[in-house]
């Protein structure tokens, strides 16, 4: 906030011991009382496991909270774990139905001032009349008609990112290589045709890692050595090749897998270097993308060299984002 990001995106998950945050919308509150200007989102609710009434009422009230610094995230899942927690068949599509079907039924809570009674797939539901003379749905966004919302697209071609398409969301992507983005622009616009919408590139945030230090070699060696790489290493990369990503992530499909490591990523992959190397990198990423409209970058706990990861966010901030305060993604 005080650097001047302006916007935090917490994502949720409940399977995911790396990631332990099944309640994104508490970090946010908190979140809210220690800064001034920065949006804050959830990134994303995963909505086939929050019932649609519910969740749209702790949006709404979390948005007044926030007075104008909230930003709806939304997302089906891509956790095989979470499907099966919650009893979801994601392997047929359960979850983008039941997240399209959510989706529908919370817009519709916020625009509408009628009752209406709604029976869907996978909820029904009473948007009430006055009740006992005084009880009545009555909890709507501060934000009219409602906060932005921002859809989250994982597998390649995401039909979740159709959905952002079709209705004008923000599409949000994680930035795996060129070929694995131009599948989800492509999604995003499949679904904009069939809305007879046109999709906004300075609508879609794409995710990066990102560590900058005061040279090459010190931003190379707390990057792969530090957190970042730690989190690939164990983490991160074993999920997505079980995923059967890991070509994704390759700039020549001949390298074997085993080659793609932290190490391989800070060459091809992240953005990592001196300020002027990131610049050109991040450069060369936003042509390669056919150009997007927010950067975010992918946090992890650098609890052990905090101040090394406040340093890369400073120089971020300060000395390669300037280069970009012009573009025109559209």
């Amino acid at each position: 906030d005080q650097l001047g990001f302006e916007e935090a995106w917490i994502g949720e998950h409940f399977t995911a011991p790396w990631e332990p945050n099944p309640a994104p919308d508490l970090l946010i509150a908190q979140a809210l009382l220690r800064t001034q200007h920065i949006k804050l989102a959830p990134g994303a609710h995963l909505l086939p496991y929050h019932h649609p009434v519910e969740l749209a009422h702790r949006v709404a009230f979390l948005d007044h909270m926030a007075q104008g610094r909230f930003i709806l995230g939304v997302g089906s899942s891509g956790l095989p774990s979470d499907w099966k927690l919650f009893n979801v068949d994601g392997f047929d599509g359960e979850h983008r139905r039941m997240t399209r079907e959510a989706l529908d039924i919370m817009i519709r809570l916020w625009e509408s001032d009628e009752p209406f009674e709604f029976t869907g797939e996978y909820w029904s539901v009473n948007r009430i009349d006055t009740m006992l003379d005084t009880l009545k749905f009555h909890i709507k966004p501060y934000q009219k008609p409602y906060p932005p919302i921002g859809i989250a697209g994982v597998t390649p071609g995401s039909d979740t990112l159709k959905i952002a398409g079709e209705n004008g969301f923000m599409p949000m992507s994680l930035n795996i290589s060129p070929s694995y983005l131009a599948t989800h622009w492509q999604a995003v616009s499949e679904g904009a045709d069939k809305a007879k919408r046109e999709a906004k590139r300075s609508d879609w945030r794409v995710v990066r890692e990102v560590y900058i230090a005061e040279t090459d070699a010190e931003a190379r060696k707390k990057a792969a050595h530090g957190m970042l790489g730690r989190a690939y290493r164990e983490y991160l990369l074993p999920l997505f090749g079980s995923f059967q990503f890991t070509d994704y992530f390759k700039h020549d499909p001949n390298i074997p897998d085993s080659d793609v490591t932290p190490e391989y990523l800070v060459d091809h992959g992240w953005l990592v270097g001196s300020p002027k190397t990131v610049t050109e990198k991040l450069g060369e990423m936003y042509e390669a993308s056919g150009r997007f409209g927010g950067l975010l970058v992918l946090t992890f706990d650098h609890l052990d060299d905090n101040e090394g990861w406040a340093n890369s966010q400073r120089l971020l901030v300060e000395e390669v984002m300037p280069h970009f305060k012009d573009v025109q993604p559209d």
